[in-house]
């Protein structure tokens, strides 16, 4: 999707500082992190939403959240957390960039 900054951002025509990498999935510092290490993690192929997916998509979440915790292991690795990884996702009228996105939030 051209206007995702998300999708420009997965496919490197917008920088990121990116953590991880692999041919589908990407994570990369928040521009306005909540806290150091604040890392978003995105699939590479535009999905508007967590509440988007469906059971038919079962095989893919499984594959974003081994993903999503390989992120964690290495946050925890770079930041060491005294208090651990805060995960979470926003839906709905809660998000402001339209694709899909796990927050994980170092605290310390």
């Amino acid at each position: 999707m051209a206007e995702c900054i998300f999708c420009q951002i997965a496919e490197h025509k917008i920088h990121a500082n990116i953590v991880l990498e692999d041919d589908e999935f990407m994570a990369f510092f928040d521009a306005n992190p909540v806290t150091r290490g604040h890392t978003l993690v995105i699939p590479k192929k535009h999905v508007k939403d967590f509440a988007d997916l469906t059971t038919q998509d079962a095989e893919f979440i499984k594959r974003y959240l081994v993903f999503v915790e390989k992120v964690r292991q290495e946050l925890l690795k770079r930041f060491k957390p005294d208090r651990g990884i805060r995960v979470s996702f926003n839906t709905e009228k809660l998000i402001l960039v339209q694709h899909l996105h796990a927050h994980l939030i170092p605290v310390y």
